[in-house]
């Protein structure tokens, strides 16, 4: 924590850790108690220890598979993304579900990350990468460095290949349940042209956590950076305002993309 905490600098963390250190658990429950007062100083509201019975039982393949609908008459696509929290050969699957269902001549589409609380970033990124701009698409910056995410990177680590880009108009829909790479997959998009966001605020974990684990078998995870948009906007545990606010995003933003026809 000290070395790699988001916020691990300054007085506040200096008597967190102090009272840390100077503590004299005599159970694994009291140790546990300590790390985790610890931690919310240390990585903020997104940093966890997760118990080791968790751990072990930890179930993840509890995710679904995203879904595409197609308004042919329209020529407007909707990628509903969940989260997701699978193995490298099922992010391929994920990813793949969505772009084989694209066709290349689609004029529009929806991207809806409403209830996406995040998991895996790199499957759900690829799955849209054909409209997201080449190159550098999203920053996260540490306490110590700042590193570019570049799509070709995120594709490599996914194992998608790359596709020829497709340019057309972007909704994307969040609301409260939308957190974590979900909100990384946002801002991804964000001052991309004809991109526009429906709505309501997002969650408010737009950054990025590291897993530890520990001795006893339990995990910490670790917030050590937030995440930067192509456009130096910083996002970290503040939510993210969509473009429109708005009770009714899907409706809404069908009456956006049919306007640009």
């Amino acid at each position: 924590m000290d070395r790699s905490g988001l916020y691990a600098t300054g007085d506040e963390w200096e008597m967190a850790k102090k009272e840390a250190l100077s503590a004299n658990p005599l159970t694994m429950e009291e140790a546990h108690d300590v790390v985790k007062k610890a931690l919310q100083v240390a990585g903020g509201k997104h940093s966890f220890l997760k118990e080791s019975d968790i751990v072990v039982k930890e179930d993840t393949s509890k995710w679904e598979m995203p879904e595409v609908e197609l308004f042919d008459s329209l020529k407007i696509a909707v990628v509903k993304l969940p989260m997701f929290s699978g193995n490298s050969e099922e992010g391929r699957k994920y990813a793949n579900t969505v772009i084989e269902a694209i066709p290349e001549d689609i004029e529009g589409v929806i991207i809806d990350l409403r209830g996406n609380g995040g998991g895996d970033m790199y499957p759900m990124i690829s799955s849209v990468h054909r409209f997201i701009p080449d190159g550098n698409i999203l920053r996260f910056r540490s306490r110590k460095r700042t590193m570019w995410i570049t799509l070709d990177y995120v594709l490599n680590v996914a194992g998608i290949k790359k596709l020829t880009p497709i340019q057309c108009p972007v909704a994307i829909l969040t609301d409260e349940g939308t957190g974590s790479s979900a909100e990384a997959l946002l801002i991804c998009f964000r001052g991309v042209e004809n991109t526009r966001v429906f709505g309501s605020p997002t969650a408010g974990y737009a950054s990025s956590n590291r897993p530890y684990k520990m001795a006893d078998g339990s995990m910490l995870v670790l917030t050590e950076g937030c995440d930067v948009a192509r456009t130096g906007e910083e996002f970290c545990d503040d939510p993210i305002e969509p473009d429109v606010n708005t009770e009714t995003p899907m409706e809404d933003s069908l009456i956006w993309l049919k306007s640009l026809k």
